[in-house]
């Protein structure tokens, strides 16, 4: 089906290009947005009518479209995403990526006049990236895409690392016992280191109580001496 733009399209043409599209296309998109109009007497006569006001716009736009394209060319767009330890972006830098980078920087670009490497760039690294102005002009700009590891990444870097070491050394983390456990073992030993301890000197002042001497018990044994007889006999005399 054959249409007239009454507007720019960016994957189509510009306003008053006369393209042939899909009737579907036509009817469900362009008409009823008002981007284009059916191709016929009506309509082409209307074209012609506003041929030179169309054709001031369209040079507008060119000379427009020569200072965008020196403003484009002199940036260097730095973009940081997510990426592994070999540069491999967890995601990608698309087409409405940069339109929106582009807008920070005060352009406004419809992403789908930007053309990116292989579509999408999933590395790290500098690209060139093409964005189309108007007609068969286009601007040429820098960009760099720099990666940001995570942080879980890089702790779980570092126990791997570890882990390699001490397998290639052989050796494998002592098993060290805890204060609560040494201080345990300990208390058990000390019953025992007890019971091998000498007597303590209450105790041996008391076995030393008990015991007697064999003087000492021979001495409370003995019975006084009794007295003489002869003395006895002499004092009833007198």
């Amino acid at each position: 089906m054959k249409v007239i733009l009454d507007k720019d399209l960016a994957t189509l043409g510009e306003e008053g290009d006369v393209k042939e599209v899909a009737r579907g296309y036509a009817r469900n998109y362009l008409f009823p947005r008002g981007i284009a109009l059916p191709y016929n007497e009506r309509t082409v006569k209307l074209f012609e009518a506003r041929k030179d006001a169309i054709e001031t716009r369209k040079q507008e736009k060119r000379q427009d479209a020569v200072g965008l394209k020196e403003k484009i060319e002199a940036l260097n767009l730095e973009i940081t995403m997510p990426a592994g330890a070999n540069g491999k972006l967890y995601g990608a830098v698309t087409a409405q990526t940069l339109a929106d980078e582009l807008g920070k920087q005060g352009f406004q670009i419809e992403r789908k006049r930007i053309e990116l490497p292989g579509n999408s760039i999933k590395s790290t690294g500098r690209y060139k990236v093409t964005v189309k102005l108007y007609e068969n002009a286009s601007a040429e700009c820098s960009l760099t895409v720099e990666g940001q590891e995570l942080r879980t990444e890089t702790k779980t870097t570092g126990l791997l690392q570890r882990g390699r070491r001490r397998g290639a050394s052989g050796e494998s983390p002592a098993a060290e016992t805890p204060p609560a456990a040494a201080g345990a073992g300990t208390a058990t030993e000390t019953p025992a280191a007890a019971a091998g301890a000498e007597t303590p000197p209450a105790e041996a002042a008391a076995g030393a109580a008990v015991e007697t001497s064999p003087a000492a018990a021979g001495a409370a044994v003995e019975t006084p001496p009794e007295p003489e007889k002869a003395e006895t006999g002499a004092a009833a005399d007198s």
